[in-house]
């Protein structure tokens, strides 16, 4: 029987999706990767094991490793619910890096800035909305689930990804958030909320945290949502060499996962094995009246 990818069969799979109680943004993702798939086939959109395979050799050639296995995940499964087994394709292997890029790792100083230049700017709102990401670890995704009751409890219950979890908000949180609500005459439900009372676009985040670098001196290639949720993980696991609580924290259903958030950087890793002390200082052999002659 001949495999072809149809608009009608990807509607089919998107409502299955639905059915498995699949997060929003999940499908929005499993639809996008799909479609990439769909541009790339040829006209007559037969699939076969072959275009799969040189559809993995395009991901390798104009995405990032991590990026492409993503996007091949998200294929695999199609050809899972399609019943075409035969088409899957490996993953590429990646070996998990031991430090992560200094260029890209937000530092605690660096934080601070931002949220300075964004009290100094008057958006309390971006202030209050980098500081509960960041104190918490949630997603931008879950900023929904911090509610006016929620800081009468002291926690909020996270529901996404088809998982629930608690996480608690800290007291000093709590209080700023509370005036904050005052101030805001927000009286119930969630508390960062666009001007349409809908829940804030990660976009609009996204561009406003973009608006402060250049005040706050912090290079834009730093500055994002979720760089402040690796922020979070870095510290409470330098605090607490935990790595399933922080996973539990985190709400990551993969510990492999969790691993990728406490890396340190270069600056660190570098340090650390300086630290070793497995160098011999040559300055000890001429205590010894040894000539040490390096012959390379």
């Amino acid at each position: 029987m001949e495999r072809k990818l149809t608009i009608e069969l990807m509607k089919q799979y998107e409502d299955y999706l639905f059915e498995e109680e699949k997060a929003k943004l999940t499908i929005e993702k499993y639809k996008r990767d799909i479609m990439k798939f769909y541009h790339f086939l040829s006209g007559d959109k037969v699939i076969e094991k072959r275009k799969v395979i040189e559809f993995k050799e395009y991901l390798k050639n104009n995405y990032q490793v991590s990026s492409a296995n993503s996007i091949l995940v998200a294929l695999n499964r199609f050809l899972e619910y399609a019943g075409w087994f035969e088409c899957k394709v490996r993953q590429f292997k990646i070996q998990r890096t031991l430090f992560c890029k200094k260029e890209t790792y937000l530092t605690k100083k660096e934080y601070e800035n931002l949220i300075i230049a964004a009290n100094e700017a008057k958006d309390i709102q971006l202030s209050l909305l980098m500081q509960t990401i960041c104190s918490t670890g949630i997603r931008v995704s879950e900023l929904q689930f911090i509610t006016v009751q929620s800081l009468k409890t002291g926690y909020a219950q996270i529901n996404n990804k088809g998982k629930v979890r608690v996480i608690f908000i800290p007291k000093q949180l709590i209080k700023v958030l509370r005036s904050y609500c005052v101030s805001q005459k927000i009286e119930a439900g969630p508390i960062f909320l666009s001007k349409t009372n809908s829940p804030i676009n990660r976009t609009i985040i996204w561009k406003k945290m973009k608006g402060l670098c250049h005040k706050a001196n912090v290079d834009e290639k730093k500055v994002f949502p979720h760089n402040l949720r690796h922020l979070f993980a870095f510290v409470f696991y330098s605090l607490e060499k935990n790595l399933l609580r922080l996973a539990e924290v985190l709400g990551h259903s993969s510990i492999e996962t969790t691993r990728i958030y406490t890396a340190t950087t270069g600056d660190e890793h570098q340090k650390l094995i300086s630290k070793l002390d497995l160098v011999y200082d040559y300055s000890k052999f001429k205590k010894h009246n040894v000539n040490y002659v390096c012959n390379i």
